[in-house]
């Protein structure tokens, strides 16, 4: 039988969740579900693209998509800022998440690099970039550069010169990953109908009213005025703007630091979510997610997307480990020129290439954020 549009679509960007939210929990009940994707061939030198794949259901004696896919496996989660009432606006990276799973598949960690990591960026022909040393923020930035549309960048070839830099810095094999733009977490989160999440300190929001609508630009760069939405501590439900906004916020005692770790712990809400809505087993329900996602969505991959999904059927949120990296700043007295990963940080990226995370995570507990 071959399927239409519609399910691949669906296929699309349940498996692409995994990456965004590791809901590959219920990744074997969509293979069962649905036959097959849009195929993604791997990044080469002229940028990713993706093309649509219609495929026969395998027959029970055909072994499952992604069977022979035994680990390690590293995801590249990237959401960007966008802004789409500015013409031509460089997409920035301001959330770089990294899911890593050894070999066996029965355990994950997923950690955050610094948006203002400086990093080795190097020359970037699509885009005509020639490298340099600055922010990872600005890899992003800097490869969706389309010299030809100057005014209509690419996030997916951005996300390409993003992985190259992560992959160089990390000593990692990207092996997937996604692109989600601040509108699309919005959407995903009221899609599922909110998230709950352990405010773990107070946050006052620069971007948001208590009613949800954005703050007014003030004097200075960056600054705004008009009353601020606060998310006082303690078990809250927030919706799509909310979980977002307090997700955002990375000027809080910690800085961006205790920024990944509320991205981290908006991502575990939703796994949880996820999960406690049965959304795998639901077309109709993901087919909702899909048509409110549209376009905010970028999959990047070298399998089909079916394959991973199925690889990762047996995980499950418990084996799933929240790694904050500590760093500090670097700059010359009071110029900041960025951040850089502590000697800990460091030596955490590795231990997890050599197998031995968990030995380091037991001698630095701290690292661990907590569930």
């Amino acid at each position: 039988m071959m399927l239409g549009e519609p399910r691949r679509r669906l296929t699309l960007v349940l498996a692409a969740l995994v990456a965004v939210a590791v809901v590959a929990v219920g990744a074997v009940v969509i293979t069962r579900l649905v036959g097959t994707d849009r195929s993604t061939p791997t990044a080469g030198p002229t940028g990713p693209s993706a093309s649509a794949d219609a495929q026969p259901s395998p027959s029970p004696s055909t072994p499952p998509p992604g069977a022979d896919i035994t680990g390690p496996l590293n995801l590249l989660l990237v959401g960007i800022d966008t802004r789409v009432s500015v013409p031509g606006w460089e997409p920035h990276a301001d959330a770089v998440l990294i899911l890593h799973v050894p070999a066996g598949l029965s355990r994950a960690y997923l950690f955050s690099l610094p948006r203002d990591l400086v990093v080795d960026v190097p020359a970037f022909k699509p885009a005509g970039y020639r490298g340099g040393r600055t922010k990872l923020t600005n890899a992003m930035s800097y490869g969706s550069r389309v010299p030809d549309r100057p005014k209509q960048p690419d996030p997916a070839q951005g996300y390409e010169l993003l992985s190259q830099v992560v992959s160089d810095y990390t000593g990692l094999r990207i092996d997937a990953g996604a692109v989600l733009t601040f509108g699309g977490f919005d959407t995903l989160v009221d899609s599922l109908g909110g998230v709950d999440i352990h405010v773990d300190q107070r946050v006052v929001s620069r971007h948001r009213q208590p009613d949800g609508k954005h703050r007014a630009p003030g004097p200075g760069v960056g600054g705004y005025v008009g009353p601020q939405m606060v998310y006082e501590p303690g078990d809250r439900h927030l919706n799509g703007w909310q979980a977002l906004d307090y997700a955002r916020q990375r000027y809080l005692p910690g800085g961006d630091y205790t920024r990944q770790r509320h991205q981290q712990q908006l991502i575990r809400s939703l796994v949880g979510k996820i999960l406690d809505t049965d959304l795998a087993r639901q077309p109709e329900r993901v087919e909702q997610v899909v048509a409110a996602l549209g376009d905010m969505l970028v999959y990047v991959g070298g399998r089909r997307i079916v394959e991973f999904a199925y690889a990762l059927g047996g995980l499950s949120p418990d084996a799933l480990t929240l790694v904050t990296l500590p760093g500090a700043a670097v700059g010359r007295g009071n110029a900041y020129r960025g951040e850089e990963l502590t000697q800990t940080g460091r030596r955490f990226i590795t231990e997890l290439r050599a197998g031995k995370v968990d030995e380091f995570l037991a001698e630095h507990p701290k690292l661990v954020v907590p569930r």
